[in-house]
């Protein structure tokens, strides 16, 4: 299985909702390591790394809406070559 990682920008009703915590449950039963953070355009950033199965169940999951309370309008992504390694998936402030 191959290893990638992906960077996504969720835009919509996704600050103030739960989304990073939901996105971080959701990733981390996945086996997936990355992070989610709360972006000054209202959107949130997603990196995900993890086999590429996983990853893609993790991008179908968060245009499908996410959590419940959130509102996801459009998911950009495109292929990531992160700095560093990550050992976990986490919230970034």
């Amino acid at each position: 299985m191959a290893k990638v990682c992906t960077i996504a920008w969720v835009h919509g009703t996704v600050q103030g909702v739960g989304f990073r915590y939901s996105t971080q449950r959701e990733a981390t039963e996945l086996g997936l390591t990355g992070y989610a953070r709360n972006m000054d355009d209202g959107s949130v950033e997603v990196v995900a790394c993890g086999e590429a199965e996983q990853v893609e169940k993790l991008l179908d999951w968060i245009k499908a809406g996410g959590p419940r309370i959130a509102r996801v309008e459009k998911v950009l992504s495109e292929p990531h070559q992160p700095e560093r390694d990550y050992v976990n998936f986490g919230i970034r402030y």
